[in-house]
């Protein structure tokens, strides 16, 4: 969970400098050192400070553009050319070389900068695919072998992270080994997990804008677009479910599970619409400490935030979680938020108060799910843009965070042209009325509701498990196969018991642990033969929860059957001291 999250500057004309327009005075000294007392007045109240870096291209090229100087230094060295000597454009702009041995140099040169002299936790690479992955794998090395005896840096908890999309002139390896997604396996460097956002909201950022997935009513709440026929429905509803287990388990492409057909695949076996293996993370690998950090931070942080919702989880962060090479997300800052594309692909007569839950939903199945849970900033307070797909140059007016909780930033305008009007005819309807506007007690809910799941997931090391084979052993699917129910996932998390052959016992609390994930309209009962005469409870922080639909999920220990709520992801552990 990424917490304090700097920019470079997407348009770099120099790396290695603080953004000038953040600081009081861009000129001299000033920026260099308010960045630095940024990065120590956030570390002091317990915050870890990610750097988004944009390494895959530049602002200016030629002799002479005014933005251009590395390309002024060695022309055509730095920037990547095409057959005919023309520089590659498809990051946006002037792509970079990193196949080139002075261009990595200077990658690793500007990483160690940031982490020696400014203290920076971690990176967040644009565009990762664009750059070569023995760059990245040296980065990782190089900061990860960092010690506070030899630099003042424990380079064991700085985590690197990406947008492993595979595209353009690299696509497919073609200027050497590029740091795509299925290329990274075993690095321990995280790439975003694309595959999981678009089972869970439908179709992809550039398909039909109303495209529905599992979460926003796919065969369940239709809206006007052609979906298909019902058994195209039904059969993409079943594919999304599969797509979205895998994710749950840290995208292995070796995890074992049985999928919609009712055959035993692995996670690579099960296919994307495009035919390639959704699963592509090989395992769990090394220790890190920055994102418990990062996510037990936040639970103190907004604690603070929201005193009416205050409790004890203000405590200060525990310091071990594996990194893994999966980064779980159903939003970020590129395209709709996720409250707006929920608000997009629901069926326009749905109320705003299962909109809400709907959100909800989507961030618990990432806060649940193993692996590295990754939020937008504002998930939790239902932010919108009013519908801007792509809020880069939109200003603050439709990139507001309200943290009063008073407005969520909903029907501000129609967003900016350039990247909306397409979607124009869609969006006058839903932000012009009144109804689809969340109020100040949906905000302070969603809040409570997001803190509460992050509760639910730091309450056992079950939800975050440090190994490929652990995960194998401990995490089962149910409702699987043909005849599944639509609409609902239930996860069970086994552990083991002390001085009891098999597994072994992680969790001092609870000894077993069943999520069950209900998107449909109405409750759902599902009986688990193997749960009879066990003593599941309600996770104690849904029992106190304010959300009263949640406190209506039920056990009945006769029938091993769970009884969980419309819209409602309900979590079931055995105490051990029962």
């Amino acid at each position: 969970m990424l917490i304090a999250w700097s920019k470079q500057s997407y348009d770099p004309v120099l790396w290695g400098v603080p953004k000038g327009s953040y600081a009081s005075n861009p000129n001299g000294p000033c920026r260099t050192i308010e960045f630095r007392k940024m990065v120590q007045a956030l570390n002091c109240i317990g915050l870890r400070v990610v750097l988004d870096v944009v390494y895959n291209h530049l602002h200016g090229s030629g002799p002479f553009d005014e933005n251009s100087v590395l390309d002024k230094i060695v022309p055509g060295y730095y920037l990547r050319l095409n057959r005919d000597g023309c520089i590659e454009q498809s990051t946006c702009v002037n792509n970079t070389a990193s196949e080139h041995f002075m261009v990595d140099r200077l990658i690793l040169d500007d990483l160690l900068c940031w982490v020696v002299q400014y203290k920076v936790d971690g990176f967040r690479f644009d565009l990762m695919g664009h750059i070569m992955k023995r760059t990245m794998v040296k980065a990782t090395n190089v900061l990860n072998g960092l010690s506070k005896d030899t630099s003042g840096v424990d380079g064991s908890s700085i985590y690197i992270y990406g947008e492993g999309w595979d595209f353009g002139e690299v696509e497919k390896n073609r200027r050497g080994v590029n740091a795509s997604q299925f290329n990274l396996r075993g690095t321990g460097i995280g790439s975003f997990n694309d595959r999981i956002r678009d089972a869970l909201l439908g179709g992809s950022p550039f398909g039909h804008p109303l495209q529905q997935g599992f979460v926003t009513g796919l065969l369940l709440q239709p809206n006007d677009h052609n979906h298909g026929s019902k058994a195209d429905q039904e059969r993409t509803l079943a594919g999304s479910k599969d797509h979205i287990q895998v994710g749950m388990a840290a995208n292995l492409r070796d995890f074992v599970l049985t999928n919609c057909d009712g055959q035993e695949v692995k996670g690579s076996e099960v296919l994307t619409y495009g035919g390639s293996p959704v699963a592509y993370a090989l395992s769990p690998t090394e220790t890190v400490r920055v994102v418990r950090v990062f996510l037990m931070n936040y639970i103190w942080l907004l604690s603070i935030l929201l005193p009416v919702i205050h409790s004890s989880t203000s405590t200060r962060p525990r310091d071990q979680l594996l990194s893994l090479s999966q980064v779980n997300y159903v939003s970020a800052h590129d395209n709709e938020t996720l409250f707006d594309i929920v608000t997009l692909k629901t069926p326009i007569e749905m109320s705003i108060d299962e909109r809400c839950r709907l959100n909800h939903l989507a961030t618990s199945i990432i806060a649940l799910s193993q692996g590295i849970p990754f939020f937008h900033a504002g998930d939790e307070m239902l932010r919108s843009k009013s519908l801007d797909r792509d809020s880069y140059n939109s200003g603050d007016w439709f990139n507001r965070l309200d943290f009063s909780y008073n407005s969520n930033n909903w029907g501000v305008g129609l967003p900016p042209r350039e990247k909306n009007e397409k979607s124009w005819p869609l969006i006058k309807p839903r932000i012009g009325d009144p109804s689809f506007k969340p109020q100040s007690t949906h905000i302070l809910s969603a809040v409570e509701n997001f803190l509460n799941v992050l509760r639910i997931r730091y309450s056992s090391p079950l939800f975050h498990l440090r190994t490929a084979n652990a995960i194998q052993q401990r995490v089962r699917f149910l409702n699987t196969g043909p005849s599944w129910i639509p609409g609902v996932i239930v996860m069970s998390i086994e552990d083991g018991h002390e001085g009891v052959p098999g597994l072994s016992q992680l969790d001092p609390i609870y000894s077993y642990i069943v999520v069950m994930i209900n998107v449909c309209p109405t409750a759902v009962s599902f009986a688990i033969p193997t749960a009879r005469t066990r003593t599941f409870e309600l996770h104690p922080v849904q029992v106190v929860s304010s959300d009263e639909i949640v406190r209506n999920s039920t056990y009945e220990a006769l029938t091993g059957c769970f009884t969980v709520p419309p819209r409602t992801t309900s979590v079931f552990v055995e105490p051990r001291n029962t």
